[in-house]
């Protein structure tokens, strides 16, 4: 599938990208990428390493400058509109940039002094589990509670746009998946959620749409219904030996044991095979039969292209 088509209208963007381009010298980290984030959804920008995803996430934050192409992020150019936009959106880093010596309190009650949108210390404590830690040196913590209170920062006043790097990296399950409901939170107010993940069910979990990146393109981007939709499914089972195997319009793989079929006519195939096996007596214990997932896509990009 290519990239979103540019055919909505900006009102109902919250970010609109046209042929963005990034380049370090003579290396070019964002080839042309277009890009629609709608309103109030939540979207995942995926890709593999050095696919040029933190990269794209810094232009739109106005961190990063652009080589060429056209951005609007809440309506602003972020490159020349930065001090507009910057109260409007709330962003978490791959790293955060804290004052170590100050207490997790401490550094909440700055936050509140430095940022517009109006909250409470406390009540980012309580959500991101932190009451226990408030009088510790932000030094002190572990990786994951530094991510919460980074975290806890950037969805500080419910921001209209949450720009969101890794924001699970280094968490516990549980921590995980409260982090989700915050995330969730965001959305059931009406913002906009832009996220990266390495975690493809966190992914399949939260977003509304979703973007792979691979070498500075997009290589698919839709909703996961749709993205799944345009891959081949398939069904595997081990069969007693050598067999004489029925035609079927699907790719088939069998190594004398274990067959396995990848076809985009799940139901046509898998009823010849089945009606095969029957014909034949033999018995299928082991028999399984899926759509594509988001992992077979991406682990796809990456050995395809």
């Amino acid at each position: 599938m290519a990239g979103p088509g540019l055919d909505r209208a900006d009102g109902d963007l919250a970010i609109r990208v046209r042929d963005l381009r990034v380049s370090y010298g003579d290396f070019e980290a964002v080839r042309g990428i277009d890009l629609q984030v709608r309103r109030g959804e939540i979207f995942a920008l995926l890709g593999t390493n050095g696919a040029g995803k933190t990269t794209t996430l810094e232009v739109l934050e106005g961190f990063g400058r652009r080589s060429g192409g056209e951005v609007s992020v809440l309506g602003l150019d972020p490159a020349t509109d930065t001090a507009a936009l910057r109260p409007r959106m709330g962003v978490q880093l791959q790293e955060g940039g804290f004052v170590e010596e100050l207490t997790v309190l401490e550094s909440l009650q700055l936050w509140q002094r430095m940022v517009d949108r109006r909250d409470e210390p406390q009540r980012l404590l309580e959500r991101f589990e932190l009451t226990t830690r408030r009088d510790v040196a932000v030094g002190k913590l572990s990786g994951g509670e530094k991510r919460r209170l980074d975290l806890a920062m950037a969805v500080w006043g419910s921001p209209e746009l949450a720009v969101l790097d890794e924001p699970t990296t280094g968490l516990d399950p549980e921590s995980r998946r409260r982090t989700w409901d915050a995330i969730q939170e965001l959305q059931e107010a009406g913002r906009t959620v832009v996220l990266t993940t390495h975690y493809l069910e966190e992914a399949e979990a939260l977003a509304d749409r979703i973007a792979i990146m691979h070498e500075g393109r997009i290589a698919v981007s839709g909703s996961l219904s749709e993205i799944v939709a345009a891959q081949p499914a398939g069904f595997s089972a081990t069969l007693p030996g050598p067999l004489d195997l029925p035609p079927l319009r699907g790719r088939a793989e069998h190594d004398g044991e274990t067959l396995r079929v990848r076809t985009d006519d799940l139901q046509g195939d898998l009823t010849t095979f089945l009606t095969w096996a029957a014909d034949r007596g033999v018995r299928l214990p082991d028999l399984r039969a899926a759509p594509a997932s988001l992992a077979d896509i991406y682990h796809g990009i990456r050995t395809e292209q």
